[in-house]
């Protein structure tokens, strides 16, 4: 049997950028809802940097935000949604909590068990149309 030596390319995400309608609304969602903190921003651009001190946001600033294609998830090519980890169950239903309360977002479902597994998840979109899923990993 001959062994398999190659190693992917890459390492990891570096950073995912994302397009929105109002940045200054979702910039606030990631900050003052999920903690994340503020790291760098192009004014002129415009576009700001976020992170949770794994990974980094981009938010790019739609420039005709009224004209603006909303995503659907069915039907347009590009990213599905993302996937962001949170600690633990309890952090998952602490933030399920949160976000029922939280202007801009929608919940898709509830935390509920990945594909009948120990690791729970939830949907939502947050301000600016974009979807996420929050995964508490089986611990």
């Amino acid at each position: 049997m001959i062994e398999n030596t190659k190693q992917a390319v890459t390492r990891g995400a570096h950073h995912i950028g994302l397009t929105v309608p109002n940045l200054d609304t979702t910039r606030k969602f990631f900050i003052d809802t999920l903690g994340y903190e503020q790291v760098g921003e192009i004014a002129d651009y415009p576009a700001v940097f976020l992170s949770d001190g794994s990974i980094m946001i981009t938010l790019w600033q739609a420039s005709d935000p009224v004209n603006a294609v909303p995503f659907d998830r069915k039907n347009v090519i590009g990213l599905h949604h993302l996937a962001l980890t949170v600690e633990n169950d309890a952090a998952l239903d602490s933030l399920y909590e949160c976000l029922q309360n939280t202007d801009g977002v929608s919940i898709e479902f509830a935390p509920e068990p990945l594909q009948g597994g120990p690791t729970r998840q939830m949907m939502c979109s947050i301000p600016g149309g974009i979807r996420v899923e929050f995964i508490a990993p089986a611990g």
